[in-house]
């Protein structure tokens, strides 16, 4: 090698190969939105204190006196702080996405706050009066002033008007439902149309409709009166609901039993019905739940009682909704306390019968889900 070469190689050395570094493996680990970390609630706790001084001081300079207002004004304090808070930790997607959740926290609360008092009120006002003597006599033989009495006719009332109403709204109903989802006639928008109105039909016109047709023709004030416009207001709900229910059965149910050959009516009968049991029962208890408490429809059509009548195919006849509705706004506090009491079995009526239809329904669908 000559000296030239030489002096070539020690100025150029040759190039030194590194091993690559090793890659840096970044753990993506999903948050729930429903999780909260401690700097979650730390900045609810700031949002919170920063609303309610600035609603505060907005309240004095602008001589704001009213509880209302300064709980109005520093919700929005107290939400745009908490924007803001969470978007400069995080990024405006989470922010916006923890200012919502927060407003439905707060929407529900309220919601179940108020259901809670209402409750509340009414049992502390309707529970001294509850006794055997309130659940087996009538008002027949007491005075306005008397203590005692109770809403024996009014319960029996109630029981028997919505008995008849669920006899025949709950077949017609199911019935209409298999033929807006199973059969599909060419008359399928019609009565769709007609049920959706329905739906959304004022309790007071069914009952001014049956005493227009039936009360003022000569057959007179009656349970079974009642009970026609009770089914016009159960019929439109049964329908909708059950017709929803048949759109949660799989298909494939339907497609394997028409392709052992059985047909429609058969498959309808002993595959589709069957399987969505539950739900129709649902259905039934909640058009049972939405007319139980009504008011306005008894009014115009059974007048109510102040006896017993255990015939509601002939004369007046009381209900619960009627009785309280009658006695509430009586001045006379024996009958006022009466009134509270027959309330609280109301409430308690529609309560049991609301959770009967859940229960009923999540035990549906963990049979279904356990099938599948």
């Amino acid at each position: 090698m000559s000296l030239k070469e030489h002096v070539r190689v020690v100025a150029d050395p040759p190039p030194v190969v590194l091993p690559d570094p090793a890659p840096v493996v970044i753990e993506d680990v999903p948050r729930s939105p429903r999780s909260f970390a401690t700097i979650d609630l730390i900045e609810y706790g700031i949002s919170a204190a920063v609303g309610c001084i600035a609603s505060l001081l907005l309240c004095l300079v602008l001589d704001w006196r009213h509880p209302l207002t300064f709980v109005l004004w520093a919700g929005v304090a107290m939400f745009v702080v908490e924007w803001l808070l969470v978007r400069d930790r995080t990024s405006s997607i989470q922010a916006t996405d923890r200012v919502i959740t927060a407003l439905v926290w707060l929407a529900a609360s309220i919601a179940i706050g108020v259901l809670g008092w209402m409750v509340t009120y009414v049992v502390i006002k309707g529970a001294k009066g509850l006794n055997w003597e309130f659940f087996s006599t009538d008002l027949s033989k007491v005075g306005p002033l008397n203590p005692g009495g109770g809403s024996f006719h009014a319960i029996i009332g109630t029981l028997e008007q919505t008995a008849i109403a669920t006899a025949v709204a709950v077949p017609l109903g199911i019935l209409t439902a298999v033929y807006l989802h199973e059969i599909r006639g060419r008359f399928s928008p019609v009565v769709r149309f007609v049920s959706d109105a329905l739906s959304g039909l004022p309790s007071i016109v069914a009952g001014l409709l049956v005493y227009t047709l039936w009360v003022s023709t000569g057959h007179g004030f009656s349970g079974i009166a009642a009970s026609m416009a009770y089914i016009i207001v159960m019929l439109p709900i049964i329908t909708r609901t059950a017709e929803e229910i048949l759109r949660t059965i799989n298909p494939g149910l339907r497609e394997s039993a028409l392709a052992l050959g059985s047909p429609h009516w058969r498959v309808v009968l002993t595959v589709v019905l069957p399987t969505a049991r539950a739900g129709l029962v649902t259905a039934a208890i909640l058009g049972v739940a939405r007319v139980v408490g009504e008011t306005a429809p008894a009014l115009l059509t059974t007048l109510g009682s102040a006896s017993t009548n255990f015939n509601p195919l002939h004369g007046q006849q009381a209900d619960l909704p009627l009785f309280v509705y009658k006695l509430i706004g009586l001045p006379n506090k024996v009958q006022v306390e009466r009134a509270w009491t027959g309330a609280l079995v109301l409430v308690s009526m529609v309560l049991f019968l609301f959770t009967l239809a859940r229960f009923i329904s999540n035990r549906g669908t963990r049979r279904l889900g356990g099938k599948r």
